[in-house]
């Protein structure tokens, strides 16, 4: 079975966003053995310089370096990322568990971004979309999103 993990920077405040997250959670254990791991955000000034956003980036980065298993494939949500379909996602997740990745791991950054590090050190950069969107709604998208390439790869209903 696929081990999938969202490890992501800052938490779900709203109940909405964490029910919505709670449901994709739930429905995703029939498939997968899925975690979201929150990571705290650094605390940055109200306008913070460069060099301050780089350095929240590189702390928060090791935190999240720590939590990524060895063997891992990695995936990094970042603008410089590439969109794909839900059809692409579920044949990744397929190539992977079938080449004999046991473990994926999805980054969510902080509002500033990931870390140059995380972000080399990914074998994927998918972006959700053009559009900017808040990170809480983001996380609940992407989990959708793993939710319907599993229903894919199931041969599920869900997807239309």
């Amino acid at each position: 079975m696929l081990n999938v993990t969202v490890l992501c920077v800052g938490k779900l405040k709203e109940a909405y966003w964490r029910d919505a997250a709670a449901e994709y959670t739930k429905r995703l254990g029939a498939f997968c053995k899925f975690q979201v791991i929150e990571l705290d955000e650094e605390r940055l000034p109200e306008k913070p310089s460069d060099g301050q956003i780089a350095s929240a980036l590189a702390a928060e980065g090791k935190r999240m370096a720590a939590k990524i298993p060895t063997g891992a494939a990695v995936v990094a949500l970042c603008i410089e990322g590439k969109p794909c379909s839900s059809e692409r996602l579920a044949e990744q997740l397929e190539e992977w568990a079938v080449g004999g990745t046991s473990q994926v791991v999805f980054l969510i950054g902080s509002s500033h971004g990931l870390a140059p590090e995380m972000k080399a050190r990914a074998s994927w950069r998918l972006s959700m979309s053009p559009m900017t969107f808040p990170h809480q709604l983001a996380r609940v998208m992407l989990l959708e999103q793993i939710y319907r390439a599993m229903n894919i790869r199931s041969g599920g209903k869900y997807h239309k």
